[in-house]
C-alpha cells in the first residue's frame, strides 16, 4: 500500500520554482515524504524517551 504524501505539492513546487526556476517531479515528493516520516519517527522516539506524549520542536534535533 502506498503511503500518503506528507507535503503540499503545490507549495513545494512553487518554492522550488521561485527559488531556482526549476520544476519538481512527483518522485521528489515521495522521497521528501519518506524523509519526513523518518524524521517524525525519530522525534516520536525522542519524546517517548523523555516520557512525553507531545512531540516538540526539540525532538527533531
Amino acid at each position: 500500500m502506498a503511503e500518503d504524501t506528507l507535503v503540499v505539492a503545490s507549495k513545494l513546487k512553487k518554492y522550488i520554482k521561485d527559488k531556482a526556476d526549476m520544476n519538481t517531479s512527483a518522485g521528489a515528493l515521495e522521497v521528501l515524504s519518506d524523509r519526513i516520516r523518518a524524521m517524525c519517527d525519530q522525534a516520536i522516539e525522542n519524546a517517548r524517551s523523555d516520557g512525553r506524549k507531545t512531540v516538540k520542536d526539540r525532538d527533531f534535533s
